[in-house]
């Protein structure tokens, strides 16, 4: 590898990760944003907050990825035809495909690391993602118990708190239990104490009674307590029933999935379509990459034309994106347009490979030109 190559993708490598990085940045905030009202109001800690917003952003990076060279590469090539570097170049007699193989490497590297990603990385953290949100549901249950407001903790169980004070101190206690429809329970006491044992949450209230009404007979029954447990933890499903979302599944388990597999039948051609898109999706950091250099570097140079260029391939990009995800919305509902899939993201590459390739090559004219500073210092 010369020092031009070198050169370039030190360049692609550091604007990839810059662009990268404000992209988390900007994302993560977002997630922080949409969590005040879960550490402010719900009494989730800022450690789980913060557990939580990270395992969410391997999701994002596998997407940030292909963006972030995408710019990261018209960024340095547009620079370097600013600084007529990519002339000298081109009349010393490189071609579009030697200039263009410094991103392209880069990109073959960030495709792996997306590969990593989808078939590992993304599946795992989303499941510990779920799981983690599940414990703090039923587990939590200070999460759910918001002053103010009727918290359903399930189907059958309602309950209010006039105030929290601290993290488990509660006053104003009032519990609607329905599970048993000819004998529906409430309980109201002075206020509790939210503990947690094994079995999950518990509330034990204080100074209060608990009424029940016999729908058969029509009659009240009150019961005067000092101290009355109620438990949480049983009226909500068992972790390991709960039901996995495409993304928590591994691509094999996706592809081998059976329509009994899936809760719903209707959603099966979402979890099939999801199992290729982890395929394909790390290709689109080469499919976009490739976008990018054939705009710039196939054709003449020209300072003035260099905007058309950026803004053509911009919409190519949105148009190839756009059209990626429209695709897989339709093939979810038709499993036989997967062919078009894998058509519309390897065709690009191919093609746009082929453009760089055999692509005429500029001959070197008579005479030295002299090299730009930054290849006088490298060479």
């Amino acid at each position: 590898m010369n020092r031009i190559n070198k050169y370039l993708i030190q360049q692609l490598v550091g604007a990839t990760l810059l662009v990268a990085f404000v992209m988390t940045g900007v994302i993560w905030l977002f997630i922080a944003v949409r969590a005040v009202e879960h550490i402010v109001n719900r009494g989730v800690s800022v450690k789980i907050f913060m557990y939580l917003s990270m395992l969410q952003i391997p999701n994002f990076i596998v997407h940030i990825i292909p963006f972030s060279i995408f710019i990261a590469t018209l960024f340095v090539y547009s620079r370097l035809n600013s600084d007529r570097e990519l002339v000298v170049l081109r009349a010393a007699g490189m071609s579009p495909f030697s200039l263009a193989k410094p991103a392209i490497l880069v990109a073959c590297f960030a495709t792996l690391i997306g590969y990593s990603l989808t078939l590992y990385g993304t599946p795992k953290s989303y499941q510990s993602f779920r799981n983690l949100q599940w414990d703090i549901r039923y587990n939590y249950a200070h999460v759910l118990l918001k002053e103010g407001v009727f918290n359903t903790i399930s189907d059958s169980i309602t309950v209010f708190i006039r105030e929290r004070s601290g993290e488990s101190e509660l006053r104003g206690i009032l519990y609607h239990d329905t599970r048993n429809k000819d004998k529906p329970a409430t309980i109201i006491a002075e206020r509790g104490v939210l503990t947690k044992s094994e079995s999950g949450a518990r509330v034990v209230a204080f100074d209060g009674n608990r009424q029940e009404i016999d729908k058969n007979t029509n009659r009240i029954s009150v019961l005067y307590f000092d101290r009355y447990t109620i438990d949480l933890s049983g009226f909500t499903p068992k972790p390991e029933n709960r039901f996995r979302e495409a993304r928590e599944r591994m691509v094999g388990e996706l592809l081998a999935l059976k329509i009994e597999d899936v809760g719903n039948p209707k959603d099966f051609g979402k979890f099939k379509v999801e199992g290729h898109q982890r395929l394909l999706t790390p290709i689109n950091t080469l499919a976009f990459t490739l976008v990018a250099l054939a705009c710039l570097l196939l054709g003449d140079f020209s300072r003035r034309g260099q905007t058309n260029r950026i803004l053509f391939a911009a919409v190519i990009f949105l148009c190839l994106w756009i059209g990626n995800l429209g695709l897989s919305n339709i093939t979810a509902k038709n499993l036989e347009l997967i062919p078009f899939l894998y058509a519309a993201v390897l065709a690009p590459v191919s093609l746009l490979l082929l453009l760089l390739i055999l692509h005429p090559r500029f001959k070197k004219r008579a005479g030295k030109i002299p090299p730009p500073d930054f290849i006088q210092a490298n060479l």
